[in-house]
């Protein structure tokens, strides 16, 4: 192979690896953003249901009514919240997936026959 062929080959596997790159950080851009919408909405819902609990806290007759809304509250918070961060550590596995494999696509690509051979 002549020293031009080997410069062109270099170059195209720059430009794959740049292009992966590129594809790649694309994939951490929508994967983030989605984990920032999914924690925002689930914001919003922790303070209506934060607000809600306080308005029924206020409207009590008696302290075991105050006792029983408490305690209502603070099971449901907690189911909420192992389930929203179950759902988002999921959303991380999924962007980090999603964001491997434009890289797994190039490497796969530079055990082919095309990469580059030494002399």
């Amino acid at each position: 192979m002549s020293d031009q062929k080997y410069g062109e080959e270099f170059q195209r596997v720059g430009k794959d690896g740049f292009d992966a790159a590129v594809r790649s950080f694309g994939e951490v851009n929508k994967g983030l953003q989605a984990i920032a919408a999914e924690v925002t909405d689930y914001s919003k819902k922790s303070f209506e249901d934060g607000t809600r609990a306080f308005e029924q806290l206020l409207s009590a007759k008696s302290f075991g009514q105050v006792i029983e809304i408490q305690s209502q509250y603070a099971r449901m918070v907690y189911e909420a919240h192992v389930a929203e961060w179950s759902k988002i550590a999921e959303m991380y596995a999924g962007l980090t997936r999603n964001a491997y494999k434009p890289v797994e696509r190039v490497d796969s690509q530079a055990g082919s026959p095309h990469r580059l051979r030494s002399v």
